[in-house]
């Protein structure tokens, strides 16, 4: 995957695609920094934590920017999110969620919010590929009837 993302940096800057270049530039970086702290070789596992991170906080500072009127900021950052997206596996479905958390529920049996950590624990599990803040309103819904 981290050699995908070096071809098409290569590919962005033959091209001249300044845009798609900066944010290929910016995830190799933090790909890099992140082998570094953790003093571990890129494999896949590694890559995909790293841009679903920057994936998000690219997702918060929307937010944040929306609330505040910055548009123009706002459709750089969704652009940005586009093109992390493409290296990341398809996000697991809310069926594919709800199932889970199902089972979750069935085999462990929480009674209260306590539990929650559990069922999180258990359905992170089980979809590596989950959006975990999905993930976890569905398990505060849940726990909380």
């Amino acid at each position: 995957m981290f050699e995908k993302i070096n071809t098409d940096l290569k590919d962005a800057l033959k091209s001249g695609d300044k845009f798609k270049l900066s944010v290929l530039r910016m995830l190799k970086s933090a790909l890099q920094l992140e082998a570094i702290n953790k003093k571990a070789e890129l494999n896949d596992e590694l890559v995909i934590s790293v841009l679903k991170k920057q994936a998000k906080q690219r997702n918060d500072s929307i937010k944040e920017y929306e609330s505040l009127g910055k548009m123009d900021v706002v459709s750089d950052l969704k652009k940005e999110v586009l093109i992390i997206n493409e290296y990341l596996p398809e996000e697991a479905s809310l069926e594919e969620i709800e199932k889970t958390i199902s089972m979750a529920f069935e085999e462990l049996k929480p009674s209260s919010m306590k539990d929650m950590g559990q069922i999180m624990k258990y359905v992170s599990e089980k979809l590596s590929n989950a959006d975990m803040t999905k993930v976890s309103s569905i398990v505060k819904e849940k726990l909380s009837k």
